[in-house]
């Protein structure tokens, strides 16, 4: 996915930017960058590779090096950022958060026009210099803005740092947020409000699907009005969001102890001695299930965090399912013996699950029931990228439908309807394959309750495959 941050005050920004875009750290691996501008040295660019160190690590000896009241850095998961541009609309950076399904297709567009892409991700095309093109087509920063909108498929949302400014814009059907912080004589853009609280800026506002702001020193500019249409990712909620940050004024925390509690209201056919989170995103459902189910919350397994605070990505898959296992650490005298309810986010390929059932059992446990806090993921996503899958054979789901209907795109709707006949069998082969004693998902309906935004304002794609046109008006 990826993550940015922005700020533009009246002193200097560098250690508000700085933390600023750590905060965002949790939502990508691969790449990070900085820039600022300042009106005697102009702007200052770094970019590094997140693969085997931490943001702070890579650019803290470094920042004596940016000037100026206004900057912006973005965590990535896709090609180096930030672009700088020079061009008839003048001379800025952009960063960006997006997923674009059509980049080739745009390319051969460009090119045939004689423009031409400088930067190269792997000998792949820089979608953030894509972009940056798209919006030099434009007689100003917003007719551009709107280029992108109209031309990709997929998402963008993005922040461009000018001489005059931030301009914050978010994707034209909100798939990606964007929130608004305040302190006196500042004002930030971010990914998460988790940037906000340390850094003492009071969250504002979230940007609305589509909207464009300038935000100066002194004030903020609306370029653009938000459309009428969302299609937030609920998978935010879910997974990717940091549990002190806000969506739409929303929590991420509370939405997954809720989704867990009316989990553990419902969940009448087993009987546990306690229930376990599997560290990070699954505690807070956890916690919630055992409110509902009336069951006591152990810590049963523990997250190492002296060394593995987070996964980073290696490009061998063999290396990837050895990293997840590795950081997650049994503890055998809470599993001796006991019927367990684990709860996790989610279940993409479900290696890294299989592995941690079977060092349960190892360790003592009788029985494992794994509880999930989102319906089976049946459809690729199309929007943000949640995953580092590349196809959509690498989910689970549709590995089982294929072997069942010798098609993995077959019946996918009667998959994906939580209680049909199609969706108990591949749920209980899912239990099967995985070793469980038990496997069940929260239903799209639940799951839409605990976020308590209507449906037609979510995405929810993966799950059920449903898919909005952008905005036309």
């Amino acid at each position: 996915m990826g993550g940015f941050f922005g700020t533009i005050s009246t002193k200097d920004c560098v250690n508000d930017l700085f933390y600023g875009t750590d905060y965002n750290s949790h939502l990508g691996t691969k790449r990070a960058g900085l820039v600022t501008f300042d009106e005697e040295s102009g702007f200052h660019r770094s970019i590094h590779s997140l693969e085997r160190q931490y943001f702070r690590s890579r650019f803290e000896d470094e920042l004596d090096a940016f000037k100026g009241h206004q900057g912006m850095g973005v965590i990535s998961d896709t090609d180096p950022q930030p672009i700088i541009i020079n061009s008839h609309l003048g001379r800025y950076a952009v960063v960006t958060v997006a997923k674009i399904n059509n980049l080739r297709q745009i390319t051969d567009e460009l090119l045939a026009e004689r423009m031409h892409l400088s930067e190269m991700s792997a000998n792949n095309i820089n979608q953030t210099e894509l972009v940056a093109l798209l919006i030099n087509m434009g007689d100003t920063f917003v007719e551009g803005i709107n280029k992108v909108y109209q031309k990709i498929d997929g998402s963008c949302s993005m922040l461009i740092l000018t001489e005059d400014g931030i301009i914050a814009a978010r994707d034209f059907l909100g798939r990606t947020p964007i929130v608004i912080g305040h302190k006196e004589g500042a004002y930030a853009a971010s990914s998460e409000t988790t940037s906000f609280p340390n850094l003492d800026y009071q969250v504002l506002r979230d940007v609305g699907p589509g909207e464009i702001v300038c935000l100066r020193a002194n004030g903020i500019e609306v370029l653009q009005q938000p459309f009428s249409r969302c299609q937030i990712c609920s998978f935010l909620w879910v997974y990717y969001g940091f549990p002190a940050s806000d969506y739409e004024g929303i929590n991420t925390e509370y939405v997954r102890e809720k989704n867990g509690r009316i989990m553990g209201e419902k969940d009448h056919d087993v009987e546990a001695d306690l229930v376990c989170g599997i560290p990070d995103s699954g505690v807070g459902m956890a916690l919630g299930y055992s409110h509902g189910k009336k069951i006591p919350y152990k810590r049963a397994v523990l997250k190492y965090t002296p060394t593995w605070p987070r996964s980073f990505t290696p490009g061998n898959q063999l290396r990837r399912d050895l990293v997840a296992r590795m950081k997650l650490i049994p503890n055998p005298a809470i599993l001796k013996d006991q019927r367990i309810v684990f709860c996790d986010d989610s279940i993409v390929r479900g290696t890294q699950l299989r592995d941690n059932v079977r060092t349960f059992f190892e360790n003592g446990a009788k029985e494992v029931h794994v509880r999930i806090s989102c319906p089976p993921l049946v459809y690729g996503c199309k929007y943000i990228g949640f995953t580092s899958s590349k196809s959509d054979l690498e989910l689970i789901t549709r590995r089982i439908i294929k072997d069942f209907e010798g098609d993995d795109k077959k019946n996918l709707e009667a998959y994906a309807k939580t209680g049909s006949p199609e969706y108990q069998r591949m749920v209980d082969e899912i239990a099967r394959r995985l070793g469980l004693t038990s496997v069940k998902f929260a239903s799209l309906e639940d799951l839409i309750e605990s976020i308590g935004i209507p449906k037609e304002r979510l995405c929810t794609h993966c799950f059920d495959g449903t898919s909005y046109c952008r905005e036309k008006d």
